[in-house]
Parts: structure tokens; sequence; C-alpha cells
């Protein structure tokens, strides 16, 4: 094994926790009055949990109480009163909304139904006392929109789902009156109505191959904007006349990339800015009114800025900045004299941290395709044979952006290279780029991580004999995939939450995802019409051809990728003779929310990718109060 820098080349190993443990604070929101912020921070015993402060002073105090896996969801009630988030058991993914009164401290749980999902909630500044919540009570498979009293905690069932609706949205008088339903091939309807007793009507029909989503109504009701990519290969903000769905307006494209982040005033209902992500975000302001505001924000802070909070009198915005090596920086931004003024950032011991730059990289796939990617290399050494992990997203249909990302840093931190690409079936990138994907798990998608690597080790950066191929959830499965399809490239795999049998996961999907099941069949393949197919492209049918030691992390309550498909691959290896590590955390479900068990994990795969590659790691000891059970 040819061995790394030396380690006085590198810059001091930064503790794991720094980069993959709780942020001491994040997500800062403004109150709807504009005179009290909050944030997520860790309770005296690392339980992320929602803080709140008087503008101007220093009373923080902790308006939550949870104790087990940390709020990771939540915003402000649009009375200003109550603070609103969402929690689940164990990672079960039956989200509840919780509601905490400034007033008294009393915390009330809004949706008190035991196995019930909780999703799609919509609030509206005119109707502060109430909020709109999806849930599954009547049929597991479909979401009821319910409208909920927050002063009496009072439910009463809004808008039934005839069966097909995947989502919902509300005009001006926060009246339901879109309605995105999934067609049986596949096809997404978006709906309208005139009022809460019409009837409803197909407004536009997108086939399978393309790609749409409701946005927002004028605020006279009569227009309606929706992302569409019908006429375009990439998706536009359109708006539609709300009778005939005819165009009416063409308000933002880009023929790289689709619609991006849609900022919409909740007063005008008017468009005011789009994100456009390509290699970056880039923001295109539609509302001159704004522009003297965005010209600023961009020179507050270096990196990509996002509004994420604004209070009702559009005086103050909550805004985010990432960047590729640093911590995410919050600022409070005040519209009148254009001064940003800095709150935190989410990791204060990230700011004296030597990080790697996370490199924008187009890299051809053996067909021309172009793969948009990320490189992170390690600081200090020459970008020149480096150890590397292939580092793929979950989804599929995801992709990886440009800014921090902490796992990258880790991985670089440690002496290794770190690649992100986002392979075909990636979102973002136009329909033709996600259709080429389509029923190509394993095939040409897997191809495309491959062609990454031989990218990187033509270009001299990555040694060929020690690269790893790490991810979770599809990322899992790739890393699965990677073996043992091409079990030459890699030199070891750490499969988080990754399926392993793509026809016992079709069939053991969560039930409330019925209502896009089509989109399984249609970009994955049917579960029986497709076995053959499945079969093929299953990592635990070709175990034999495994070369490479596997790390496997699982969550015993994984709703998405049930704990079997992580036991019959582990299982099928140690038949085999074959060297796989396997973890499960019994209360974790698609991935780690708590602190203990992520820092547990990933200090696992620390120590497994300094075995196999050769980079720096911190000493591991299980950690106290994790709950890994070794299978």
């Amino acid at each position: 094994m040819t061995p790394l820098p030396a380690r006085s080349e590198l810059p001091p190993l930064v503790p794991r926790e720094v980069f993959l443990g709780n942020p001491t604070r994040a997500q800062a929101r403004i109150s709807p009055d504009g005179t009290r912020l909050t944030y997520l921070a860790p309770s005296s015993t690392n339980v992320l949990n929602v803080w709140l402060r008087t503008i101007g002073k220093s009373d923080d105090k902790m308006i939550t109480n949870d104790t087990k896996r940390g709020i990771r969801a939540y915003f402000w009630a649009e009375d200003g009163k109550h603070v609103l988030y969402l929690q689940d058991v164990g990672g079960n993914e039956n989200f509840h909304v919780y509601s905490v009164d400034l007033a008294s401290n009393q915390v009330k749980d809004l949706t008190p139904f035991e196995g019930v999902r909780a999703q799609n909630l919509l609030v509206d500044r005119n109707h502060p006392n109430e909020v709109l919540v999806g849930l599954n009570q009547r049929d597991k498979s479909v979401f009821d929109m319910h409208r909920i009293d927050l002063t009496t905690g009072e439910s009463k069932l809004d808008t039934q789902n005839p069966g097909d609706v995947q989502g919902w949205g509300t005009d001006a008088a926060f009246v339901i009156r879109a309605a995105e339903a999934q067609g049986s091939d596949g096809s997404t309807i978006i709906r309208v109505r005139d009022s809460a007793t019409a009837p409803w009507r197909d407004l536009i029909t997108l086939s399978a191959e393309e790609n749409g989503s409701f946005v927002d109504f004028t605020a006279d009701g009569k227009s309606v904007y929706v992302e569409t990519s019908l006429g375009s290969d990439v998706t536009r903000l359109v708006r539609l006349d709300a009778t005939s769905g005819k165009e009416l307006e063409l308000l933002a494209s880009d023929p790289r990339c689709d619609v991006g982040g849609i900022m919409v005033n909740d007063v005008t209902h008017k468009v005011e800015a789009v994100g456009f992500n390509y290699l970056r975000n880039e923001w295109k302001v539609l509302d001159p009114a704004l522009t003297a505001d965005f010209d600023a924000l961009k020179k507050a802070h270096s990196g990509d800025f996002a509004i994420v909070s604004r209070d009702h009198p559009d005086r103050t915005w909550i805004v985010s900045y990432t960047v590729d090596n640093g911590p995410v920086a919050t600022y409070a931004f005040d519209r009148k004299s254009k001064k940003a003024t800095f709150l935190f950032v989410n990791q204060p011991a990230l700011e004296k941290a030597q990080l790697g730059s996370r490199e924008p990289v187009v890299i051809p796939a053996r067909d021309g395709e172009k793969l948009v990617s990320y490189l992170t290399c390690p600081v200090g050494v020459p970008r020149k044979n480096l150890p590397m992990v292939l580092y793929v997203h979950g989804g599929p249909w995801a992709r990886d952006v440009y800014g921090y990302d902490p796992t990258a840093q880790w991985l670089a931190n440690r002496g290794y290279a770190a690649l992100q690409v986002n392979f075909r079936a990636s979102t973002g990138f136009g329909k033709r780029f996600l259709h080429l994907g389509d029923k190509q798990w394993g095939g040409t998608m897997q191809d495309d991580l491959t062609d990454a690597v031989k990218w990187a080790v033509d270009q001299g950066i990555a040694d060929p004999k020690r690269v790893a191929i790490m991810g979770g959830s599809y990322g899992g499965y790739a890393t699965l995939a990677g073996l043992t399809f091409t079990p030459d490239v890699y030199k070891c795999g750490v499969d988080i939450v990754g399926p392993s049998n793509l026809k016992t996961l079709l069939g053991s999907i969560p039930p409330y995802w019925a209502t896009i099941r089509k989109t399984f069949d249609v970009r994955m393949g049917e579960m029986d019409k497709d076995s053959v197919l499945n079969y093929k492209c299953s990592p635990l049918f070709h175990v034999d051809d495994i070369k490479a030691p596997l790390l496997i992390g699982q969550g015993q309550n994984d709703p998405r990728v049930n704990v079997r498909e992580s036991d019959q691959i582990a299982a099928a290896m140690r038949a085999k003779n074959l060297p796989v590590e396997y973890v499960v955390y019994s209360d974790e479900g698609h991935g780690f929310a708590r602190p203990e068990n992520r820092m547990d994990f990933y200090g696992r795969a620390e120590n497994f990718l300094s075995k196999h590659l050769g980079g720096r790691s911190e000493a591991f000891v299980e950690v106290k109060g994790a709950a890994a059970q070794m299978k």
C-alpha cells in the first residue's frame, strides 16, 4: 500500500464530533412581529431543542424539552404565540405536530394518533390561529387535510383525499383549491377548484416523463404559478390561467437546470425571486424592489445565500450563507438600512479549521453525458495519487449541491479525496437526464460512478488501488452495487441503510407512498413485470463477486429500507466467508438522528476506512448512550 503523505503535511486532525455531531446553533427563524428569534441548539444532555431569544437581549431560553431524538424541523405559527415542531418515535417517520404555547410553556400534541403520520403542513398569516395538516388517519395510504385550531387543539376534516392526491395547496384566503395527484400511468395531474365546495377539475396533466408541481395562486385566485417541463427539457416557472390552464406568462427559466428555490411574497402572492442551481445557486430577482436587497446580501458574506425567514412587516430577513470550506453563517438583514448583522455560525470550531475547497467539476461519462460533481481534497498535500472515497448521494431522485458538506470535509481532513457525483437520475438537470436513469439501478447509473472514479484516476488525483465507495439510502445501494458489479474498482465499501434486494425493497415501501407508487414502477421497474431486471440489479444475488470488505450501518425501525435489506446481505456474505461488519441501531430509522449513534457509526467507519485505505483516524471507543448492536 502506498503510504499517505507525512502526517505533518496534513492540517491538525479535527474531532469527528465537530463535523458530524450536533451544531451549536442552527435554523434561525424570526417571529412574525420581528421581536424574537428562535433557533435549534443542544440541551445540557446534547439533544437538539428549540431556543428563544428576544432580539437585542441575551435572554436565551430553551422552550422545548425533547430528551431523545432531537428536534430537526420546526417553524413559527403565524399568531406569534406558538412554535410548532415535528417529531417521530425511534425513526418510524410517523411524525406528530407539536405546539409550544410561549406564554405557558405548555407543549401540546396536535395530532395525537398512534400510527398516523402528519405531513403537508400549511399556514397563513391572515388565519394565524389555524394550521392545515395532512393526516393518514382514515386510510394509511392517503392524507386528508385537517384544519386545527391552535388555541383549543380542535381538529376538523377540511378536505378528504379522493385516493390519488399526494399534495395540496391553498389560495390567498387559505382555502384548499389546488391538488397534485398521480395518474395510473405515472402522470402528475394538477387540479384546481373555485371554492371549498366546488368540484375539482384537471388543470394540466404532466406525463410520467415530465416534471412539474404547483407553487401558488395569484392574489386574485385567477391564475396559478407552476413549475413545468412542458415544452422544455428543464422545468420553468410559469403562470397559468386557473380556468383554462393556458400559459399566460413565463417568469423564469435556465437552459442548464430546473427551477430551484422560489421566493413568494405571502401578502401579494407575487414571485419575487427564483433560484437556479447548476454548479452553484444563482438568484434571478423578478421584483425590482428587491434588487438592492439582493445586491447587499451578496456583499455581506461569501458563499451562496438563502432567505430562510421573514417577519410580517418584511423589515427583517434571516439569511443563511453556505461556503464550501467553512461553517454555515446566519445573519439578520435589515431591509431599510441594507445592513446584515451577524448572528452565529452553526459550528464555531470550524472557523479555525483548515478545510479543503469543495470544487465543482463536470465529469464526462463514457457516453458523453456531463456529470456535475464536487471534489474535496485534503489541505496541505498535493492532489496526486490520493486515497479517495466516492461518496454517493441518496434518493436517487435528489442531487448534491455546492456548499459545506460535513461528510466530505471529515473525509478530506482524514487525508482522503472525497468525490460526489450527480449520476443520471439525479434531479435538477432536466427531464432527459432524470429519465436516463429509468430502470438503470446497477446499470448506467452505476456506470456513471465507475466513470467518475476512472476520471479521478486519469487526472492523477486518486490512487486506483485505494478507492472506497460510501453512501446512504440509494448511496448504500450504490455501495453494494459497486462491490458486486465492479469488484476490482473498490478497496472497501460503507453502506448506510442501503437496499440489497430490489424486489423486497419495492414490496416493503411505506403504505403512505401509495400515491407515488407509479413513480417507482416507471423509474425502477414494476415488482412483478420487471422481476428479472430487478433480480439482475440486486446486489444480494451477486454476493459471490464481492472481493472487498464491507461495513453496514442500519436503523432497526427504518420505514423506507427495511432492516431485512441489510440483514440478508450480511447473512449472505457471512455464508460465503466474506468480510462484513454489521451494526444496527435499535432506536433509529432511515439514518442516524441521535448524535450518540452518529458518533458511534462514523467512528467505526473512520477506523474501517483507515484500516483499508490508510487514512488518519481518531481512536474509536464505543459511544456511551449509543444503541449499537453488532449483528
